[in-house]
């Protein structure tokens, strides 16, 4: 929803299309981008139902615009997942649906959650995740407040500091010791801090699963 984690987003999509047809083919999409902060007004004054409003007008005008299908780019808007699907007569992809179908293909039985302390807070997502029968396990609240404050202050702003990138992977090592087999990145900012290679788990992120859920719909046939 940041425009930081929208260009990666958009990266990733026309990177993806690249490497799967080859030559100078790209991304087929239309791209509608919010305000950042009216929406978040809206869930921090709970309103929800504003925000929803706002990603409803939106998906309609990426169905008039022809979009077969629609990704909402954000976690923490997954709150609004069934007013936004209830605009359209397109699919709208769940991200939590995606991240169950990786997690069951790559053995994740029991994922750690990180992301914004509204998901963290609010089970909608988790929930998703648990009715396909993945354990979410959720990092002490101190975390969670640290880690909320990591994306917020910092990395919409790509701020990326060595300290919080330390921080957030001892969350994650914690997450292990007490029984996580793999973990989620579940705010797409999280994805400029963290990669595989800064640990052991096997660490998922929910920019590369939309993507690689988007791709798989769009290159179907």
């Amino acid at each position: 929803m940041s425009w930081e984690s929208s260009a990666a987003y958009y990266e990733g999509l026309n990177k993806g299309v690249q490497q799967r047809l080859g030559g100078l083919h790209s991304a087929k999409l239309v791209l509608t981008s919010v305000d950042f902060a009216e929406v978040m007004d809206a869930l921090e004054q709970d309103r929800p139902e504003d925000a929803g409003a706002t990603l409803a007008k939106a998906a309609q005008g990426l169905e008039a615009a022809g979009a077969d299908f629609i990704l909402i780019c954000s976690t923490t808007f997954h709150i609004v997942y069934d007013e936004v699907a209830a605009a359209v007569s397109v699919p709208v992809v769940h991200l939590a649906d995606a991240v169950a179908d990786k997690c069951k293909a790559s053995g994740i039985t029991a994922v750690g959650f990180l992301g914004t302390a509204f998901t963290a807070e609010n089970d909608f997502f988790a929930q998703r995740l648990s009715d396909h029968g993945i354990d979410v396990n959720l990092p002490d609240p101190l975390h969670v407040e640290t880690i909320d404050s990591i994306i917020y202050d910092e990395l919409v702003f790509r701020t990326v500091p060595a300290s919080s990138r330390r921080r957030v992977i001892s969350v994650i090592d914690e997450l292990w010791d007490a029984g996580a087999d793999g973990v989620l990145l579940g705010a797409t900012e999280l994805s400029l801090l963290v990669r595989q290679q800064d640990v052991e788990v096997p660490v998922l992120d929910v920019i590369t699963v939309g993507v690689e859920a988007a791709l798989d719909r769009a290159l179907a046939d």
